[in-house]
């Protein structure tokens, strides 16, 4: 989905499909903008999809868990530039410090209470039976 076709939508309905607010959206993109223009110094070349659509697609990867491929493939793009413009966004915003957790030491002498959410998508591998010999019957 590009972002010219969600930028119109109402604030409600942008956090249900993005799952951060447009707020937090917008912020992110001010941090990706000016680490592309930094990285841009050098020289290079222009990604093929805009930023938005880049911030979209990481959301995208996210949220609905998807393969770098059909992520890529949503935007017209090849599954490695999918990974490599995920990967970017994600080293970027770690390393802007914006969006950090305060340390165990900073939540331990807060009064604050924190409600943290962690969700387990490890992949498991799938338990098959084992072939026994009196199933393999040859006949």
């Amino acid at each position: 989905m590009k972002y010219e076709r969600i930028k119109g939508i109402k604030e409600k309905e942008f956090r249900r499909l993005t799952g951060i607010k447009r707020k937090t959206f917008e912020k992110i993109l001010e941090i990706l903008k000016k680490a592309d223009k930094a990285k841009r110094v050098k020289g290079g070349r222009e990604s093929k999809i805009s930023m938005e659509d880049m911030m979209l697609m990481t959301l995208e990867y996210w949220r609905e868990n998807r393969t770098y491929f059909h992520t890529g493939q949503s935007y017209g793009i090849s599954e490695s530039s999918a990974y490599k413009n995920i990967r970017w966004i994600e080293d970027t915003l770690i390393k802007s410090g914006e969006f950090l957790l305060p340390g165990k030491k900073a939540l331990k002498q807060d009064n604050t209470n924190y409600e943290l959410i962690l969700i387990d998508a490890t992949e498991t591998p799938i338990e098959r039976p084992k072939k026994t010999e009196s199933k393999m019957v040859k006949k």
